[in-house]
């Protein structure tokens, strides 16, 4: 079958918007895969780090994308495991630091280049929910559904403060603020799919919004688009 037969939703938006809880919890209604294209960067970021890989290098970042053995476990954020060479790494892959060293790796043309594939071979039946920051734009622009959440840097940093506490590492808020707000910048001026909503994108802003409020609006565009009933 086509890749473009097999439906696509897409949830793009920075970090600490709900993202994953969205996807996960999409995948789980439709009975769909499930791609989370940022903890792809995040690996490659941290596996070239413990190699001792300058991320500046991005010609030896990218070549290290191929020999990596990814998996992705669990259907909630309390059991997810993610093993890289056999090796659950969730605890490092999901730190702040982790996601500021991806935002270093992400725009450069042969890191993308090496994920693209890795990306779009996700893509099968019966579908596929993919979250990131340019999977409506860049990866998947024929996507069935395109939703770009966002949410305030400061409400963004109050819950991954309490996601990282919970999962018991040291945060301190305004660290973490100062964080969300340099790597917002750096993803939103790349000159390489910087952040951005897709023309074609329905956006919701999370930052009034309880997680079951935001997957009841997002039902609603299942139900109007005929992917559920």
């Amino acid at each position: 079958m086509a890749l473009n037969l097999v439906p696509v939703v897409t949830v793009d938006g920075p970090s600490g918007v709900g993202k994953g809880m969205v996807v996960r919890a999409l995948a789980a209604r439709l009975g769909w895969h499930r791609l989370d294209s940022g903890a792809l960067y995040r690996i490659l970021a941290v596996a070239a780090q413990d190699r001792g890989i300058a991320l500046e290098d991005t010609q030896a970042v990218a070549a290290l994308a191929a020999d990596l053995e990814i998996r992705f476990e669990g259907r909630t954020e309390e059991d997810e495991v993610i093993l890289v060479d056999g090796v659950d790494r969730v605890d490092q892959v999901r730190s702040e630091a982790a996601g500021g060293l991806a935002s270093r790796i992400a725009a450069a043309p042969p890191v993308r280049a090496a994920l693209m594939q890795r990306q779009r071979d996700f893509r099968r039946l019966p579908g596929l929910v993919a979250d990131g920051r340019d999977m409506g734009t860049v990866v998947f622009p024929d996507a069935t559904l395109k939703l770009f959440l966002n949410a305030s840097a400061e409400e963004r940093a109050r819950r991954r403060a309490a996601q990282l506490s919970g999962r018991g590492q040291a945060v301190i808020l305004h660290d973490l603020f100062a964080e969300i707000r340099a790597r917002d910048e750096r993803d939103r001026n790349r000159s390489v799919a910087p952040l951005a909503p897709a023309p074609d994108a329905v956006e919701i802003d999370t930052s009034f919004l309880s997680p079951a409020q935001v997957l009841e609006r997002i039902d609603e565009l299942l139900k109007t688009r005929g992917f559920i009933r």
